[in-house]
């Protein structure tokens, strides 16, 4: 009787370990599409940027290599834990691996936040500035369709937590946020001369972004906590 008990123990914890591999794998595919398809974008604005001498397209492009690197951070921790699962080390917990990834781009993500606050207060008490409005509306709009490009593709359509996945989520949901918000004031601006509009919107964008860093940090973080607790335990479980 135990041993029937055990072996259906063990059979349920094996196709969990499979429907786990199989997400990750989706979830490094979705992130794999991101990082590559925002590199070229990256590519072709500061080549353009550099062509047509607009540095709206090439501070846009270099932002975008930010973007890059920190959805990176979520493929390589994807892979990482695709390498070590091969190799069969019992010593090295997946799941905190991947928690501690969507931790630092939580940590990342707030860094981008605040430096949207500071720059919009810093606008908001310098004088009027003339702005291309023009060139920087097709930034703003070119860079809000890439977003939610990237935004469809890495949503997650069955409504599975997996923060990694969900922490380059949310740095494409907040550039598309911040250049909805671009949009926004660039229009006020044409229209009623609202210059300060601009920053205005800025900053509301700034704080939706730390409220959803926070809430990122906060989950990741208890994850960190009670992963390496449970991973502990049932290392010293294996060993008896």
């Amino acid at each position: 009787m135990r041993l029937h008990k055990t072996d259906t123990a063990t059979n349920i914890e094996t196709k969990q370990k499979m429907k786990d591999t199989e997400e990750r794998s989706k979830g490094e595919k979705r992130t794999a599409f991101v990082v590559i398809f925002s590199a070229v974008t990256m590519v072709l604005e500061i080549f353009f940027g550099l062509f047509s001498k607009s540095m709206a397209l090439l501070a846009d492009g270099i932002h975008m290599g930010s973007h890059v690197l920190a959805i990176g951070l979520s493929w390589g921790a994807y892979i990482m834990v695709r390498r070590l699962k091969k190799r069969n080390d019992s010593n090295i917990n997946g799941d905190k691996l991947l928690s501690l990834s969507a931790y630092t781009s939580g940590i990342i993500l707030l860094i981008f936040a605040l430096f949207i606050m500071v720059e919009a207060i810093e606008r908001l008490f310098s004088p009027p500035v003339e702005i291309r409005y023009v060139e920087a509306m097709i930034v703003a709009v070119s860079g809000m369709v890439v977003n939610i490009i990237c935004a469809f593709a890495l949503h997650d359509k069955d409504g599975k937590k997996d923060y990694n996945s969900h922490s380059a989520y949310l740095h494409v949901l907040a550039d598309a946020l911040t250049s909805l918000g671009a949009i926004v004031g660039l229009i006020c601006a044409m229209i009623w001369n609202i210059v300060w509009i601009d920053a205005l919107v800025a900053l509301a964008c700034s704080v939706v972004i730390i409220v959803w860093a926070k809430n990122l940090l906060r989950d990741t973080g208890g994850l960190l906590i009670r992963n390496d607790s449970e991973h502990n335990d049932r290392i010293t479980t294996h060993r008896h």
